[in-house]
């Protein structure tokens, strides 16, 4: 598996990988944080035209997982309630992390990729999406509060990993 900037002909199948994604949510306990249409493809799309999105791709040059890698700072990260961030470093963050299968290490393939391309690494995810918290745990984060969403004011768990250049990445 290999990380590669998403080009305008990867749209369709990172809608399917979205779509894929909502699906499990829903079927392991979380249906809320992405409901039935997040993100929607106009998102997606500028995603792509603004070179934010990865996908992981197969030797096959097929679509298994994508994910936002975006620079700070994040305005929905500007309050943090119950806790704090690490510091006030300038930092990068992953969003809108999904794969189209579970149980393949994609989603570690692209956390590790953004943990070695990163800076003072940031993301967040809902109280109920217990295998990207695992994830997260898994990969040397560590959870910092609350943060508030703009697009509708819920709550999601934040989370860092700042000593980057210290970490070890897990053997595959």
């Amino acid at each position: 598996m290999r990380i590669r900037l998403a080009a305008s002909e990867d749209l369709d199948d990172a809608i399917e990988v979205y779509k894929s994604a909502r699906a499990f949510m829903c079927k392991s306990g979380n249906p809320n944080q992405w409901g039935d249409s997040f993100p929607p493809r106009e998102l997606v799309e500028q995603d792509i035209s603004t070179g934010a999105l990865r996908v992981c791709v197969d030797e096959n040059d097929e679509v298994l997982g994508c994910f936002a890698f975006l620079s700070g700072p994040e305005p929905d990260y500007a309050h943090i309630f119950e806790g704090s961030w690490p510091n006030d470093e300038p930092y990068d963050m992953v969003h809108r992390f999904a794969v189209l299968r579970q149980g393949r290490g994609v989603g570690g393939t692209m956390l590790d990729w953004a943990l070695e391309h990163g800076r003072n690494l940031h993301a967040d995810t809902h109280r109920d999406n217990k295998p990207m918290q695992g994830l997260l745990d898994s990969r040397g984060f560590s959870y910092c509060g609350i943060i508030r969403i703009g697009r509708n004011g819920d709550e999601r768990l934040a989370y860092a990993c700042c000593d980057l250049k210290a970490r070890e990445v897990p053997e595959r």
